[in-house]
């Protein structure tokens, strides 16, 4: 674990009820500029389909936008969906951002679920499971630029060249999501760091971080600040079950099965209980204290739970001033 915190905004473009897409979109846009003046490292974007839980659903095309609108702060895709694109692609596009961005751009990418994207985008259910690896694999190959050819079971074609080159060597930095010990296997064997959701708790993550036995791992959590702890946790115990409820039904299985999404309520008070909300004291403890349990110490700040434009960017410049510089200093002593 290095000395210092690498500290980056997570940001879902989360559609919370009573917000149009253009003021979602707009306000996602500000807070990256937001996070870049007020210090942060970097910027990553998530990406959902068909469903009000997240509002881009091309998180490529939204970090290239990100990448336009700052000139300092990495950019990244937290998480590209692998499942429901070519990898050859999506290798493609990040190839093109990581050269006009000077190499600012960063990929992540997940398996997804066995969600009726699979069946709009017509890349089959298979995709998610056994086939994750060897879309991996042939983005991996083609991230580093130059001929690729493939003659696996899933993906076939004769020698092309992908292009550009990749600016950064050997190719554009990559993350995998991993929620299962199947996941983190995957990623220890293809030498990636792992991305890990807000959802778990520090043991698990530790855990994860063990077993892999690599290095630069990334962690999301959530964080808001208020001047009371009592005053954070209530704003956040009103706003995140109204966009919870809604988002997390919004998953639909490309087999019709029937699932219960998370309760709202619960997965609200799990998520204060785990995480950086309080007061910015409480943020620099416990950001400090996850990054000692963890052995991680890239972590993204998911800063949008108020659900509130002028609410989510004062939420980023606290943290950049009150939070950020100490956490930093703390680590660094």
């Amino acid at each position: 674990m290095s000395e210092t915190m690498r500290i980056g905004a997570f940001l879902l473009a989360a559609g919370f009820p009573g917000r149009s897409d253009a003021d979602v979109l707009d306000s996602c846009v500000a807070t990256a500029v937001a996070a870049e003046e007020a210090g942060f490292d970097d910027v990553w974007v998530a990406e959902h389909h068909f469903m009000s839980y997240g509002r881009v659903p091309s998180a490529v095309t939204m970090a290239g936008y990100l990448l336009g609108a700052t000139s300092r702060v990495a950019v990244g895709t937290a998480v590209s969906v692998l499942s429901t694109v070519h990898p050859v692609a999506l290798a493609e596009q990040a190839l093109l951002l990581d050269q006009v961005s000077g190499g600012r751009f960063r990929l992540g990418v997940g398996r997804g679920g066995p969600w009726v994207d699979l069946e709009a985008f017509g890349t089959g259910a298979d995709r998610v499971g056994d086939g994750f690896a060897e879309s991996l694999d042939l983005l991996l190959r083609a991230l580093r630029g130059g001929p690729v050819a493939a003659s696996g079971e899933r993906f076939a074609f004769r020698e092309v060249d992908v292009g550009p080159v990749p600016r950064t060597a050997p190719h554009p930095p990559v993350v995998l999501a991993v929620t299962s010990p199947q996941g983190r296997a995957l990623a220890a064997a293809r030498g990636l760091p792992m991305l890990l959701g807000m959802h778990a708790g520090d043991a698990e993550k530790a855990e994860f971080v063990r077993a892999h036995g690599g290095a630069g791992h990334v962690s999301v959590a959530v964080a808001h600040v208020e001047d009371t702890r009592a005053g954070a946790q209530a704003l956040l115990r009103a706003s995140l079950p109204r966009w919870l409820g809604p988002g997390l039904a919004g998953y639909r299985r490309v087999d019709d099965v029937p699932r219960r999404p998370r309760d709202p309520v619960e997965y609200t008070d799990l998520l204060c209980r785990l995480h950086a909300v309080g007061t910015p004291d409480d943020a620099v403890a416990r950001l400090a204290e996850g990054a000692a349990r963890t052995g991680v110490d890239h972590v993204l700040l998911m800063v949008e739970g108020s659900g509130d434009r002028a609410r989510v960017l004062d939420n980023v410049r606290r943290l950049g001033a009150e939070v950020l510089p100490r956490l930093r200093a703390t680590r660094a002593a």
